[in-house]
């Protein structure tokens, strides 16, 4: 399987497991030239609007899916999320970017953490401004 057909299936889950909790997608894949931004979400009970990063790995051999958001993908994300809140929210609007990270479950993943066969680890303002 290609890296782009894992990640699409990664961001469908993904998708799919947000609104499972009651999100509703606002944007798919928004892309600037300083970065992209694989979900935009509303939260179910408030006006934040969520900006996720999707990681998958398939093992955990070269570190997880969240040990990849590191300094420079932090800030390409907080950059590209403050050029989305600019074209399309005002200065009040609450924000926050988080990270969903999924990999294999085992027969050791917790149930609370399974989704769709996927191990879900579900980092909220993982990114901090």
């Amino acid at each position: 399987m290609q890296t782009r057909e894992r990640g699409n299936i990664a961001e469908s889950l993904a998708l799919t497991w947000f609104e499972h909790h009651g999100y509703r997608l606002i944007e798919a894949n928004y892309n600037r030239r300083i970065g992209e931004i694989d979900l935009v979400m509303q939260h179910p009970d408030n006006d934040t609007i969520v900006f996720v990063e999707v990681r998958f790995r398939s093992r955990q051999s070269f570190g997880g899916a969240l040990e990849s958001v590191d300094f420079r993908k932090q800030k390409k994300l907080r950059r590209t999320a403050n050029a989305w809140l600019q074209q399309h929210a005002d200065s009040m609007t609450p924000a926050r970017i988080d990270v969903l990270a999924l990999c294999p479950a085992d027969d050791n993943t917790p149930a609370q953490q399974r989704w769709q066969s996927h191990q879900v680890n579900w980092v909220i303002s993982a990114v901090e401004e």
